[in-house]
């Protein structure tokens, strides 16, 4: 059996198996970077399905998360078949199936196959208000109506991970839809053993030095953009590609790019004599 690299503590992995058992979305909220997103990929693993992200974003629309007509598609059709079939014939052509532009919503619920595939609606805070109660409407009963189709059912409901990273508050509705978890950055132990799955031949010294560093990092708190655990394995991979042996100042200075992504960050850092 393949090994899924996740380190999920208890807390973690009882809210996945209730969202499972209960069918019920789960609502994953913490600071960027602590996992959030890789529980919906490791669990698509893990259950051998298809993972379906929907990424939100400012001003995100339902029909860019449910469903689009190709419209090019459909005018050049019509020019086809304007000589030689009836208004009505061609409006049944043009609005079927495979003018449909399935767009990840849609798509789950559609998904054929043995296993429902994991839906990943991925930084629902980005997305306004407006978006949040369509979204709450879907997954009240995990159905669409498309006017020229009709009403659109899952077969199977999807499993539903959304991610937020808390910068708006997402509203009371979707909130009592969905289970909750919160996750944060991890402890220095668990960060160790993420880094024993994630970069297995880094020497066990060398890696204590680099959870030492971030979790030293994560606890300035004039940083703006923490590292998450995803730059602690960059700079991880990092140093086993420069075979470093231990984390000294020219290692620092050279690489700290791997952690910190701001220039404000920076000379933070440079303030306080990290590097």
């Amino acid at each position: 059996m393949e090994k899924m690299l996740y380190v999920a503590d208890e807390s973690m992995a009882t809210a996945v198996f209730l969202a499972l058992r209960l069918e019920k979305p789960l609502l994953i909220e913490g600071e960027p970077g602590c996992g959030k997103t890789e529980v919906a990929k490791v669990l698509a693993q893990m259950l051998k399905t298809e993972l379906i992200r929907l990424q939100c974003y400012e001003g995100i629309t339902a029909s860019q998360a449910l469903y689009e007509w190709d419209y090019p598609r459909q005018l050049l059709h019509i020019r086809l078949m304007e000589s030689s079939k009836s208004v009505d014939e061609i409006s049944r052509e043009i609005f079927s199936d495979k003018f449909l532009l399935k767009r990840p919503l849609l798509a789950a619920l559609l998904h054929q196959g043995p296993n429902p595939p994991v839906l990943l609606i991925d930084e629902v805070d980005r997305s306004d208000e407006e978006f949040e109660g369509f979204l709450l409407e879907v997954l009240a009963e995990y159905q669409v109506t498309i006017p020229e189709l009709g009403t659109i059912k899952a077969e199977k409901k999807p499993i539903v991970i959304l991610t937020s990273n808390r910068t708006r508050e997402v509203g009371d509705g979707l909130r009592r839809r969905c289970l909750y978890l919160y996750v944060t950055y991890p402890s220095p132990e668990k960060e160790r053993r993420i880094l024993q799955l994630r970069v297995p031949d880094l020497p066990p010294q060398l890696a204590d030095e680099v959870v030492d560093f971030v979790q030293r990092l994560r606890a300035i708190p004039e940083i703006s953009k923490k590292p998450g655990i995803s730059e602690t394995v960059d700079w991880a991979n990092a140093l086993k590609a420069l075979n470093a042996r231990e984390i000294n100042q020219a290692i620092i200075n050279s690489t700290i790019s791997c952690l910190v992504k701001s220039e404000d960050d920076l000379n933070i850092l440079k303030g306080v004599g990290i590097f």
